[in-house]
């Protein structure tokens, strides 16, 4: 984790804020760990200074299982040189570049490269968060499931077509027909214009 210190006159004032800064450290750790997307934080040689527990697991991932703690992915590697070599043409602006990784269809993440220039360090750091796509639409479906109270079999067609599978796919993976896939979808449009139309 990161820290950065800030110092004071006042012995006194230091104790609290060095224990004060203590807690908000182990709260920020806590908070990178538990995040759903995966957390790196490299140096611009692409030396790993930090990795939250995710970022590890999707990394493994990229690397079927073989995940170096000091190797980053090439796919994200490459985005971070591009940003790199690209900071000076706009270096008034925030920069951040962003690219897909796709290892099959359920396995698609987006990648997203910042610099992060902070006080304290000697040369800036990058800052790269991977999101799982394939979790994000399952959390939104879930939520739309809910919300539109869909039936289980609904909830399984839903899920799959905000996944990007086609009528004939739904229907192949299913076992159903597609005139079947049809007329839940038809059900699950009728519900959701419902929903709208109550907001």
């Amino acid at each position: 984790m990161i820290a950065l210190k800030k110092t004071l006159t006042e012995p006194q004032q230091l104790d609290n804020i060095d224990l004060h800064n203590s807690k908000r450290a182990d709260f920020l750790q806590e908070v990178i760990e538990g995040l759903e997307d995966g957390i790196l934080i490299l140096s611009q040689t692409g030396e790993v200074v930090h990795a939250n527990a995710s970022a590890h697991r999707l990394c493994c991932q990229f690397h079927q299982g073989n995940f170096n703690q000091n190797f980053v992915p090439p796919a994200i590697w490459n985005l971070c040189k591009s940003l790199l070599n690209s900071r000076y043409l706009f270096s008034d602006k925030l920069l951040i570049l962003s690219d897909e990784i796709v290892l099959d269809k359920l396995n698609i993440f987006r990648i997203r490269v910042r610099l992060l220039d902070l006080d304290g360090f000697e040369a800036p750091c990058l800052l790269v968060t991977i999101e799982n796509q394939y979790e994000s639409v399952k959390n939104a479906a879930l939520t739309e499931v809910k919300k539109f109270d869909l039936t289980p079999r609904e909830s399984e067609i839903w899920f799959l077509y905000r996944s990007n599978y086609s009528y004939k796919e739904i229907a192949t993976k299913l076992y159903i027909t597609i005139n079947t896939v049809k007329k839940h979808m038809k059900n699950i449009h009728t519900k959701r214009q419902a929903n709208m139309s109550y907001n």
